[in-house]
């Protein structure tokens, strides 16, 4: 059978491991084949073309080939558009990456996924602090809505009944949503857990999830946070507390 060949597949570096003296393994996110692994062959040779373009965060376009678990690397074109980020804004980016290393399948296409991620790529690498916030939440949103783990926001998950609009509800990793307790952390109106469904489910979700979550961000960053670190299996993911070891020095 002839090897495939893949040319021109939109994608993102999402992390890099030495592979030997000269060489890289690749964790790529692209449109059309989802998170892969590449071998990227001489690519931390002084000539090598690879060296200055293969870094996170920034648009490229891939060639690569291969049946093999992790394929190689033909080519790599950087797409332009931003600089890398830097500070805050490249913990942030780290942080989408983290998501998807762990939440992610190989081989598992997620091309409307893809283009969110794109989107809150922009976002980072503009420098825009008070909008950078919404997106983080509305990527987090929609990343759990399409790979399953996003139960629906305009009902209780366990009756399936319709939310009442001044009643408050909380979004748990065991139950999905149901109705607040004295307890709970952080919660949101039943009005307001309708309007960041309907959100989702828009023409165009990233803008309009982004407005909404921009109006519910105190009380929804919290459930957030808990739900995902319970579906990664972690108390904590590494790039938060690397943020919280750094706000602390």
């Amino acid at each position: 059978m002839a090897t495939q060949r893949i040319s021109d597949q939109p994608a993102y570096v999402l992390h890099r491991y030495d592979w030997s003296e000269s060489s890289l393994i690749l964790e790529v996110f692209t449109r059309r084949f989802g998170r892969i692994a590449l071998v990227a062959k001489g690519a931390k040779r002084p000539s090598s073309s690879f060296r200055p373009i293969l870094l996170p965060l920034q648009p490229l376009h891939l060639a690569f080939g291969g049946d093999a678990e992790i394929r190689t690397l033909k080519s790599a074109e950087w797409q332009g558009g931003h600089v890398m980020p830097t500070g805050d804004a490249l913990m942030s980016g780290m942080y989408l990456n983290e998501l998807l290393l762990t939440l992610l399948a190989r081989d598992d296409p997620h091309p409307v996924l893809f283009d969110v991620y794109a989107r809150v790529v922009e976002v980072v690498a503009s420098g825009h602090s008070e909008v950078l916030q919404s997106a983080l939440r509305a990527f987090e949103l929609l990343l759990l809505r399409e790979i399953g783990l996003l139960p629906q926001l305009d009902v209780q998950t366990m009756t399936l009944q319709d939310l009442e609009p001044q009643t408050r509800y909380a979004l748990v990793p065991e139950g999905g949503l149901r109705q607040a307790h004295p307890s709970d952390r952080a919660s949101l109106s039943g009005e307001q857990w309708v309007g960041l469904q309907q959100s989702l489910e828009d023409s165009a979700p990233f803008t309009t999830t982004l407005r909404a979550c921009s109006e519910v961000m105190t009380e929804l960053k919290p459930q957030l946070r808990t739900l995902l670190n319970y579906h990664c299996g972690v108390t904590t993911l590494r790039t938060r507390q690397m943020m919280i070891d750094l706000q602390s020095l």
